[in-house]
Parts: structure tokens; sequence; C-alpha cells
């Protein structure tokens, strides 16, 4: 084991010795470190964090708390309701809602009206919000985002990126901003686009040299092509309405997005945590912050020990990178024949010999607020202390999706 990683692995046991397993933490000075990466790369343009990239009010509002950023991206309405009823008045809903009741409660209450803004579309979105509480209504005009779709479409029938908005140029968004201008009861504020094929897939991928250079080319052509097609978006929907920000990107694009003249903002929300899938990026590498600890209950023979638990999937495709990955002590792989399971986990490779019935093994999560859907709270280390205890979503009996 290299000496940092073995340094590393003794500060968490000696931290967390009293802690039964299973149990999450998240270590502050790599938590600070990465932020603070983050808005250097972001060259002076705010950062909003995605909460669902955390799930731990602590520690988005400890994000916030720092220079450089301002505002969160919820993923639900009525998340984004509970938050600005906590005291955070700049939340924007990244994803369309149908949540009646929620619009009930946004449409009815003016302080949360001017709080979240909402995301949409198509015109279909705004029928259902007149649908459920008409125009004259309201206590204050809803506040609107037109969500860009920024896959790349090379070729007619091809489709690079993910499938999110409907809206991919220029005409279409000038289109919906203009219908929107039209519709008494909403107020269009922002313009959103998220470049996942840049954003979301790593440029490294350990191990598939050729698949890294496929995923080089396709981010080098389709960066430029969103460049330009954003920048006419935006033109298009100002013609409509006085934007308040525009947003793109993710932790993977923080630097590249900023540089786009029409973003005013980037979202940035993986790169606090560190999850390994960022481990097969080459632009940035966070530093991994956020762990969870396992106990080996078995040792089935001499080249390999068994944890209790562990199959904590991440969402996506079906694959090996959505299963979490043994970190400490290092020299750990999952087996084939079995991965990350429900209630076992079997470990092999030159770390198993050393580990005892009772030691821990740290694991990071594939992605960065998922993790959280497994535990109640998460202590927060700081060099070789608990410093804190704090509650995720779920521990505050917050389950959104």
């Amino acid at each position: 084991m290299s000496s940092s990683r073995a340094a590393q692995r003794a500060r968490y046991d000696r931290a967390t010795a009293d802690l039964d397993p299973p149990f999450a933490i998240v270590d502050l000075d790599a938590f600070d470190a990465n932020s603070a990466a983050l808005v250097g790369r972001a060259a002076g343009k705010p950062l909003r964090v995605p909460s669902k990239s955390v799930r731990v009010r602590a520690l988005i509002d400890r994000a916030l708390g720092q220079p450089g950023w301002r505002g969160i991206m919820a993923f639900t309405l009525p998340e984004a309701i509970w938050l600005a009823e906590s005291g955070h008045d700049d939340v924007l809903v990244a994803y369309p809602t149908a949540d009646r009741g929620a619009l009930r409660r946004l449409a009815g209450d003016e302080k949360l009206a001017a709080s979240v803004t909402v995301m949409v579309d198509s015109t279909a979105q705004l029928d259902l919000v007149d649908a459920v509480v008409p125009a004259g209504r309201r206590a204050a005009p809803v506040r609107l985002c037109i969500d860009l779709d920024a896959s790349w479409r090379p070729a007619r029938g091809v489709h690079v990126g993910v499938r999110r908005s409907p809206v991919h140029s220029a005409r279409q968004a000038g289109e919906l901003a203009a219908a929107i201008a039209a519709r008494p009861g909403f107020r269009l504020v922002g313009v959103m686009s998220y470049e996942a094929q840049i954003a979301g897939l790593g440029d490294a991928p350990p191990g598939r040299p050729v698949r890294g250079a496929l995923i080089r080319l396709i981010q080098s052509r389709s960066f430029p092509e969103l460049v330009a097609r954003r920048g006419a978006v935006v033109a298009a929907v100002r013609k409509h309405a006085d934007l308040e920000f525009v947003n793109g990107g993710g932790t993977g694009s923080v630097a590249a997005t900023a540089g786009d003249p029409a973003v005013t903002e980037v979202a940035a929300g993986s790169g606090l945590l560190g999850p390994w899938l960022f481990d097969g990026y080459r632009r940035w590498r966070p530093e991994p912050a956020a762990f969870f600890a396992l106990s080996v209950v078995r040792r089935p023979d001499p080249r390999h020990a068994t944890t209790l638990g562990g199959g904590w999937i991440a969402s996506g495709e079906t694959s090996p990178t959505r299963q979490p990955l043994p970190w400490l002590p290092e020299g750990l792989r999952l087996i084939g024949t079995e991965g990350a399971g429900e209630v076992q986990t079997p470990l092999t490779g030159p770390g198993a010999a050393g580990l005892r019935i009772g030691d821990r093994v740290y694991f990071r999560h594939s992605k960065a607020g998922e993790l959280c859907e497994h535990v109640n709270e998460v202590h927060l280390v700081s060099g070789d202390t608990i410093v804190d205890v704090v509650p995720t979503y779920r521990g505050e009996g917050r389950v959104f999706l």
C-alpha cells in the first residue's frame, strides 16, 4: 500500500474507532480542497451546487458558505420548496415537474414563488401549471427556466448525449420563450443546458484507451458546436425575456463551460465529494472525500475477505462502473462472479491477505449523492477526528426520488 493511502486508512480508523459499520464519512479537508479547486476552475463565474450530488444540507450550506458559490440546483419541486422554506432564496429545479400539490404550494406563496425557479421545455408543462393553479389565482408569477438540449447531433439520426429537452435549436428556444412571454402568470428568468457528453463522461476510462480516444474526439467536436448554438439560443430567448442567468456544465466541464461567453454560471456538485467515476477524467480529478465503511466478517480462504453488505449500486446504465470501489486498504477488488452484494461482498487482490475479521474496508461510491440514500447520517472528519455528525436527506425523513 502506498504511504499516502496507508496514512489515510490509519486516520479514518482512528477517527471512527468507536463506530460500528456500516457508516459513511466525509473528509472535510478534501471537501474544502475540492470546493476551492472548482471555484478556481470557474474563473470568476459563480458555481451553483446541484443538491442531488450532495443530499446533505449541512454540506450544501458549507459549499455555499465559500466564496464563488451561489444558489442550489434541486432535483424535484418538493425538495426545492423544502430548501426554500429552510432559508435558501435561489433554488433552480433542474427537471420539469408534474407534482400538482407542490405546484399549488409554490403558486400560493409569494415568498416561495420568488425563491424557486421551475424547469420547462414545452408549452404542455405550462398547460399543466395553468390547470392546477390558473394565473389569476397565483400569489406571484411562476419563475421559469428553459432547458436546452445540449446533445451533439453530427448527422441525421445520430444523438450523442443524454435525452433531456426537445428544445435543441435557437428557433425552438425562441418560439418557447415567445409562448411563455404571451402567457400570464409566468416569468422567464433563465436558460439551462447540461452537456452530459462532456461534463459527465470521463475522457480517460482506466484500461480502455480506445474508448478514451473516442470520447476525447467526440468532446473536441461537440463542444464548439454547443458554444455556437448556446449563444444563438440565448440571443433568441433574450428577445422575449430579461434573463437572470444562463446555467451550463457540470463537474467534468467547469473550466470549459465557464469559458463560454453565453454562460453566466456553472453547475458543479459531484466534484465536492469525488466519487470514483471521476477518476476517469484527465482535465481534473477531485480528491476522494466521501466513503462508506463495511466490516470484514469472513475469510473464505487466504485469497479472499468478505465484508457484510456492500451492494450500493449507482444509477445509470448497468455496468461495472456503477459498483462501489473498494479503496482502503489499497489492493482490493471485487470478484467478477459476485460483485458488490446485497448482504455480502467478497474481495480479492493483494490487499485481501492482510485483512482480519473485524477490520474495516472503506469504499467509494460510483456517484456522489446517491451514497446518502443508504445512510441516515454522515460523520464529518477532519484530520483523524470526527468534528460533527449531520443528517442526510434520508436522515431528515426526506426521500424525494
